[in-house]
């Protein structure tokens, strides 16, 4: 079963009541950022915060994910050095715009793992795609690493690049969404959404994850605990559904058992794309099935 991202909920690394209790609203993954929500004059502590957080606190099972600052800003470097260090699930890379960003971190984490004894390749990244350059650069980042488990847009910089504004409809967006999301398929890797900001627009944020769900995305990026209900219940199968998809996995499962190189049930064929959505709804449901 792949991991299930649909919900990944920022926390700001300066607010320590927030770090320490933020699991009990169960988002698929905790983004702990240190790059946008910090001032300046907290980085340090913000670092030593999430640092601390990552080693003494039981997120029961959640992904970790730390969005740190860019390398070319003085903070990233010491970001990197500390972090590592408490072994988060994910280092989230922000505004990466080609495949050399990723490499960059990618060579410091390897060294960093090393020194710190930390078995080799067992810390994942994540790539924020936040301009033009990164959308048109989007497979090359996506196949840049084996590091790499997804992609995400960050539109509020990109939209600001392309010299446009978010709307409701979010026309805007249609091009880099499907570049970022054909980008993590052809790769296959997780395709993360955008923040929504309004976060009293419940039925616009509804109508925004019902969007990126039909075109494809994995889940999105959020940034109040009770926007975590709403996506779930978009990405969550309808048992009719999770039915379905039983009955076909049953039937693809008996059909191997025979040698049956022909599956159909009730007189429709079953191919592989409809035995991959059925093994996708089953991820979604969380109902447990064998390869």
């Amino acid at each position: 079963m792949d991991r299930l991202r649909r919900t990944m909920l920022y926390v700001p690394g300066s607010k320590p009541g927030m770090i320490k209790d933020i699991y009990i609203y169960q988002p698929d993954a905790i983004m702990f950022d240190l790059e946008d929500s910090v001032s300046i004059t907290e980085k340090d502590s913000a670092r030593f915060l999430v640092s601390e957080a990552l080693k003494q606190v039981d997120y029961q099972g959640i992904e970790t994910v730390v969005r740190i600052n860019g390398l070319d800003t003085e903070f990233g470097l010491e970001d990197l050095k500390l972090i590592v260090q408490s072994k988060p699930d994910v280092i989230r890379l922000p505004k990466t715009e080609k495949a050399e960003d990723v490499w960059k971190v990618e060579k410091i984490i390897d060294k960093l793992e090393k020194e710190y004894g930390i078995e080799k390749g067992s810390i994942n990244m994540m790539a924020a795609i936040e301009s033009a350059m990164g959308v048109l650069n989007a497979a090359e980042i996506a196949k840049s690493s084996k590091r790499l488990i997804g992609i995400a847009l960050g539109a509020e910089d990109y939209v600001t690049n392309i010299k446009t504004k978010r709307s409701p409809e979010g026309t805007e967006l249609l091009f880099a969404r499907s570049q970022i999301l054909n980008a993590a398929r052809a790769y296959n890797i997780a395709a993360i959404d955008t923040v929504y900001s309004d976060v009293d627009n419940i039925k616009g944020f509804r109508r925004e994850v019902e969007h990126i769900k039909q075109l494809g995305f994995d889940g999105k990026s959020i940034i109040n605990p009770k926007q975590i209900e709403v996506v779930h219940d978009v990405y969550n199968p309808k048992v009719e559904e999770i039915e379905e998809a039983i009955e076909i996995w049953d039937t693809m499962k008996k059909a191997k058992e025979k040698g049956q190189g022909v599956i159909s049930l009730r007189g429709k064929m079953i191919d592989k794309p409809i035995i991959d959505r059925a093994k996708r709804i089953l991820d979604l449901a969380g109902v447990s099935y064998v390869e």
